[in-house]
């Protein structure tokens, strides 16, 4: 089913291709204030419903993707009518393919990038990382700045949920595992602290770099920032871990974790998947700046070359099955690795679009930034982006500024991008590194733990914005 999916997908942008360009002239792009409407203001009430039902996941235990998918064809249900109602409806056509362009450039782009991480992960390469980290017996502080360090290294590349996961992963086994946590308060504070300081960093990590959070891949997608442009953001980043870092690094218990010998194999062709993945996002960042052409495109051309790898690695006996009935060659496919990819999260993501595409379309986004960006002023609403993205999610936020499309310097789109990246670390529910160790470290680190030291990571917000503000004019 889910390879049915993809292939809709990648034939929905094949029918994109081969539409006329008159559909996607300006008259169609163009949004009507109408916001009083009954329409705008249902629209308005199924979105804040939606993203309550989103907010409530882990209690619910509904994955996220469900209502936004609804709320999404709901509120185009409302443009529709509104539209319509006007005798506007012409140009709805060419609102929602707008929307989906942008959702279905991401959707290639993120689902290339992580059946790369999946296919890392299944050839033993982060397992490997974790087991050599183990098995060296570092001390407790040198683990928690190691995992941070790494956390904001990584990230970049591997982004931030599967960073977030791996270092975790990492804390706890040096702790001794779930089970003795709870029976050594202080390994479960050493815990508690080593999350957070990883969250801070994988976010922060992930926002110097287009490939290191989809807030960051968006605003490169876009246009609006070169690859280059990104590593100015590297010190501001930086600041914004290393803060918060230093100041809960005073508190870690000192000692050394039980000695544990763990020697794990990268599995045979691992080692040439990460260079692959490199060349692959060197061809990503070459489409894009010397062809312009879709960042998409490179990733996806670098996945066909991982399907063939796959398939030598499948011809010449890997993982084969020589008692099968049938006598294949093997079982292990590429596709194994394409559907173990995040499709609530990808799915997630069309409903933010198509959402917030909607609310666009209905006049609320040219309302909001009236207000942000003309009443608050530039700096202060990108400020103020980062700190909603903390309660909202970076992502609908992130792309509701793309939408606005304000009329703002380099300076300016580096900053947001900054806040979006980073505010997210400010509470445990703010990104999904936060959301996800919570359910790993599950008792040790929770949202009022991590609440507990949101001051020290308020103080590295602030800063980063300052250096900013100060080695980059705006």
């Amino acid at each position: 089913m889910d390879r049915l999916k993809l292939f809709i997908t990648i034939f929905m942008v094949f029918l994109f291709v081969l539409i006329p360009t008159e559909v996607f002239a300006s008259e169609g792009a163009t949004s009507i204030d109408l916001t009083a409407t009954s329409y705008g203001i249902w629209a308005v009430i199924i979105f804040v419903a939606a993203y309550a039902l989103v907010i409530g996941e882990e209690e619910l235990h509904m994955r996220k993707s469900k209502p936004m998918i609804i709320g999404a064809g709901l509120i185009w249900v409302l443009v529709a009518l509104a539209y319509l109602a006007i005798g506007k409806s012409d140009q709805v056509h060419g609102l929602l393919n707008h929307n989906l362009l942008e959702f279905a450039a991401l959707f290639l782009f993120l689902l290339a990038a992580m059946t790369f991480i999946n296919t890392l992960e299944e050839r033993n390469v982060f397992a490997a990382l974790r087991g050599w980290l183990v098995s060296k017996g570092f001390s407790l502080y040198k683990i928690f700045w190691i995992t941070g360090g790494l956390a904001f290294f990584i990230s970049p590349i591997a982004d931030n949920l599967t960073t977030a996961l791996l270092m975790g992963a990492v804390v706890i086994a040096v702790a001794g595992g779930k089970s003795v946590i709870a029976k050594e308060p202080k390994k479960a504070k050493f815990i508690a602290l080593a999350c957070i300081n990883i969250v801070v960093a994988a976010n922060a990590g992930g926002a110097f770099s287009p490939f290191g959070d989809i807030t960051t891949l968006m605003v490169w997608q876009k246009g609006i920032l070169e690859f280059s442009e990104f590593f100015v953001l590297f010190i501001p980043a930086f600041v914004n871990w290393f803060i918060p870092a230093v100041i809960m690094s005073f508190f870690i218990e000192k000692g050394d974790p039980d000695p544990v010998t763990e020697i794990i194999e990268v599995k045979r062709g691992g080692y040439f998947v990460i260079g692959l993945f490199v060349l692959t996002i060197a061809m990503a960042v070459i489409f894009h700046n010397v062809l312009h052409l879709p960042p998409m495109l490179g990733m996806m051309t670098g996945l066909g070359v991982l399907k063939l790898f796959a398939y030598y690695l499948k011809m010449t006996g890997e993982l084969a099955h020589r008692t099968d009935p049938e006598h294949k060659v093997g079982r292990w496919d590429i596709f194994t690795q394409m559907q173990r990819a995040e499709w609530d999260t990808l799915m997630f993501f069309y409903g933010v679009i198509l959402c917030v595409g909607g609310l666009g379309a209905l006049g609320y986004l040219g309302l909001v930034s009236s207000l942000m960006y003309g009443d608050l002023g530039t700096t202060n609403a990108n400020i103020l982006v980062g700190i909603l993205s903390a309660i909202v999610d970076n992502i609908p936020v992130m792309f509701a500024v793309l939408t606005m499309n304000p009329d703002m310097s380099q300076g300016q789109w580096l900053l947001v991008t900054l806040t979006a990246g980073v505010g997210g670390s400010l509470l445990s529910v703010g990104s999904a590194a936060g959301v996800a160790l919570m359910g790993q470290a599950r008792g040790t680190y929770t949202f009022f733990v991590h609440l507990k030291w949101a001051w020290a990571i308020g103080l590295g917000y602030a800063a980063s914005i300052w250096v900013h503000i100060m080695i980059t004019p705006l």
